[in-house]
């Protein structure tokens, strides 16, 4: 399965909403998302799904975790969530989880959704947050082997 997404202006999102698109809004600019097999539109970003979990329909707030990995840093990387704890589906407030690889870009997504921007505030607040994250700038962690990610990550947020 694929997941497409589309970027834009929050005044042309109505029309993809229409063809069945998930859309969210962030001020005046708007993400679309769909997922199906196959989608014959150059307008896109297309993602493998390596992992799901949950309903992308039953969360209002979307956290795109936008992470750029290397060529030979893909395995290493892909390995690290295929062996995730899966924590963060227990918390309350979430909705779905989509790990996502690049088909065209460098750029692993990491989306979830959720309840509200609340209920993601307080899984960044919690124990099992920072569990999932305790090897972060250590030199266990992932973030630390420079060759792997070209340039820093960024996130971006849209709502319902």
């Amino acid at each position: 399965m694929k997941l497409y997404k589309w970027l834009g202006n929050k005044d042309e999102a109505p029309a993809l909403k229409s063809k069945g698109w998930f859309v969210l809004t962030n001020g005046g600019e708007a993400a679309a998302i769909h997922e199906q097999e196959t989608l014959a539109d150059d307008q896109t970003e297309a993602y493998e799904i390596l992992d799901q979990k949950g309903r992308l329909e039953d969360g209002g707030f979307a956290v795109f975790n936008n992470i750029p990995v290397t060529d030979e840093g893909r395995e290493l990387f892909e390995s690290r969530f295929q062996n995730r704890a899966g924590l963060v589906e227990k918390e309350p407030g979430f909705a779905a989880i989509r790990i996502l690889r690049p088909i065209h870009s460098d750029t692993y997504v990491i989306l979830t959704m959720w309840e509200d921007e609340s209920a993601f505030t307080n899984w960044q607040a919690s124990q099992a947050y920072s569990h999932a994250h305790k090897k972060r700038g250590t030199s266990e962690g992932i973030d630390k082997r420079p060759n792997i990610f070209p340039r820093p990550s960024f996130v971006t947020t849209y709502s319902k």
